[in-house]
Order: C-alpha cells, then sequence, then structure tokens
C-alpha cells in the first residue's frame, strides 16, 4: 500500500467541512491510520472538458505520445475527466496511464465526404448508411457516438444539414440500441430542428439555436456543451470565406448573437456543460478559460465550476469524491464562489491518487 494522504477542506458548493484520504489511487471516507496529513482548502471534484479531441493537432498525425502530452497538459490544468467527442486516433492507450485524466470517448467522427474536415472522421458515400456506422462507433467508443450535423456546403455556399430526418432517427435508435448515447456538432440553424426532434442527447456548439428549439431541448432534456473559447475562432472563419459571402455573413451574425443564445438557454433551463474543443485550433490545458467563459453568459463563478465539475459527472455517469472512487480533485486556496482566479492557482491537483501539480 502506498503512503495513505488526508486532506481536509470545505465543498464550496455546499460550505461543508470535509475530510477523506487517498490511498491507493482511490478516495477513502473512512479513517486511515498512519496517513501524511497533506493539508487543507477549498476541493472540489477534478475539473470536466465535456468536449475535448486530444487525438487531433493541426495537421493530423497525431501520435498516442502526443495525445498523451496533450492529456497531461488538460490534466494539469485540472481537467481530470475528458469526454473526447471525436477523434481518429485511438486514444484507448491512454487509460493506461494511471495518472493522466480518465476518458470518455465518442469514436470518430461520422461525416459526409467534403462535408467535414478531411480525414478527421468516418465520411460515409451513403448516407443511409448512418445507422450502421453509428452502431459501429457506439461499439469503438464508451458510450457517445458524435456525427456532424452541419458543415458548409459549396453547392449551397453555406451551412447546411448532412442527413434527413429519417436517417437522423435511425441513428438514434442505433446508438441507444448499442447502449451510447448520440451528440452532433452544429453550428447553424437549419439542422438543429430534425436533429432535436429526433431526439438526440446533446448538441455541440448550437449557436443557431432559438428560442423555440431551446424550449424543445428543455422538454426533451437535451443537454448543450457550447464551447465558447472555440466560438471566438467565428469571426477569423469568416474572414477567410471571401469566396462564399452567405456563408461568411451567416458564421458573423452566429457569433454576434452567442451570448444572447446561451444566456436564453441558461435561463429557460438547458443543462449546460463547460467544454474547450481543444485540439485542431484550441491548444490544450484551458477549461479554466471555458469556465470564465461562462460567467460571461451569465452564469454565477459558482454555477460556472459546477458546469465544469460536479454537474458533468454526474451527467456522464462518472464518480465524484465517493468513498471508494478514483482519486481526482483539486485543492484551492480560496473560494471559488468569491474568486474563480483560484482556479488557476491549485494548490494541489490530485490525478489518480498522485499529485501532478
Amino acid at each position: 500500500m502506498t503512503q495513505a494522504l488526508e486532506f481536509t477542506g470545505t465543498d464550496p458548493f455546499t460550505g461543508e467541512a470535509l475530510t477523506f484520504w487517498v490511498v491507493d489511487g482511490a478516495v477513502s471516507t473512512e479513517p486511515v491510520a498512519g496517513a501524511e496529513k497533506a493539508g487543507g482548502g477549498w476541493i472540489v471534484p477534478g475539473l470536466v472538458d465535456a468536449h475535448n479531441h486530444v487525438g487531433i493537432a493541426p495537421g493530423l498525425g497525431v501520435t498516442i505520445d502526443r495525445a498523451r502530452e496533450y492529456a497531461r497538459a488538460d490534466a494539469r490544468a485540472g481537467a481530470l475527466l475528458i469526454r473526447e467527442v471525436g477523434s481518429p486516433l485511438d486514444t484507448h492507450p491512454l487509460d493506461a496511464d494511471p495518472t493522466g485524466p480518465r476518458f470518455i470517448r465518442s469514436g470518430k467522427h461520422i461525416a459526409r465526404p467534403k462535408r467535414y474536415l478531411r480525414e478527421y472522421g468516418v465520411e460515409l458515400e451513403n448516407p443511409d448508411d448512418l445507422a450502421d456506422e453509428v452502431a459501429r462507433q457506439a461499439r469503438d467508443g464508451d458510450g457517445w457516438v458524435k456525427l456532424v450535423g452541419d458543415w458548409i456546403d459549396r453547392e449551397v455556399g453555406d451551412l447546411a444539414p448532412l442527413w434527413t430526418r429519417d436517417q437522423l432517427d435511425a441513428a438514434v435508435a442505433a446508438a441507444h440500441e448499442n447502449g451510447a448515447r448520440i451528440t452532433a456538432h452544429v453550428f447553424g440553424a437549419d439542422g438543429l430542428d430534425d436533429i432535436i426532434g429526433a431526439g438526440f442527447d446533446s448538441i455541440e456548439h448550437g449557436t443557431g439555436l432559438s428560442e423555440d428549439l431551446i424550449d424543445e431541448m428543455v422538454r426533451k432534456d437535451i443537454a448543450l456543451v457550447p464551447t465558447l473559447i472555440q466560438l471566438e475562432n467565428f469571426p477569423e472563419i469568416a474572414d477567410g470565406a471571401d469566396r462564399f459571402p452567405r456563408y461568411q455573413a451567416n458564421m458573423r451574425a452566429l457569433y454576434a448573437g452567442r451570448g444572447e443564445v446561451f444566456a436564453r438557454a441558461r435561463e429557460a433551463g438547458v443543462r449546460i456543460y463547460a467544454g474547450t474543443d481543444a485540439g485542431g485550433f484550441i491548444g490544450h490545458g484551458r477549461i479554466v478559460d471555458e469556465i470564465e467563459a461562462l460567467v460571461g453568459v451569465g452564469f454565477s463563478p459558482l454555477d460556472a465550476l459546477a458546469a465544469a465539475s460536479t454537474a458533468p459527472r454526474e451527467w456522464l455517469g462518472a464518480s465524484g469524491l465517493e468513498h471508494g472512487a478514483r482519486a481526482d480533485f483539486m485543492v484551492l486556496d480560496a473560494d471559488p464562489a468569491a474568486d474563480l482566479t483560484t482556479l488557476r492557482r491549485p494548490l494541489h491537483v490530485v490525478c489518480g491518487g498522485e499529485k501532478i501539480a
């Protein structure tokens, strides 16, 4: 048995005192004799990056060793649980790293030829094969499937859906029959009605949401991961799209309206979770930036922290600080409800029972 550690502190969500022990990488709520006292502070479960791609980088060709570096950068920033929503690289070997973040994956992106970033995922020549591919990716993932719901159609000159409603209905049924939940990348408005109507489990980005669709998300309990720091790339994307003026104008309009859309979703009661979209255009280790961005659309500091810790852990079926759970948590030097910058200077980041920062 490794040296046990005793942690004491305060739960910022309840204000209650916490005392627990870490032994052999797990949390114990039962006292451990001879444990070393590790100090105290405000203690939160490990942060969750609910939209992340450690298997993607500019130029592709990510090796498992490079993916491990990205994962460790996320972990050092406190993101100890990663929902990897699409990767051309099989990152399952990272599960063997005892001090790396835990992963919940969705396999590869599912798209159509010339309707997403090249070589990022599976490109279906026949869109009626979608349900079969969803079943395949459900078996390859860890409980999620991700498809591309909209992307620029160069013949249309704007964002457009990739799938029909019948194909989406079949995809949802295939995912659920194979024990997986299903999510979709959607920037614009046109693809959302069918995706929400088909009963997807979550939406990624969602900048085109209307008030009626937000209400329908609440009714169907569909979650939203807005990836706020990723959306800061919209103006640059638009600037480089002079050949497609409709697309260019749409991206600028989506960017301009994003704050109002997400504030309305929050007020309506949509479950919103923090995700950075790290990989590709966004660097790793930026989960705190995403938490602060949630405050910018009306979250209180504590609610923003919950959207990146306790709430997504419950949503994803991942443990927190319960007895026997993997010991993934942060110890902070100040109350994050009053000072979110404490997340940038943690006293300890404990991952798999080991102090990694």
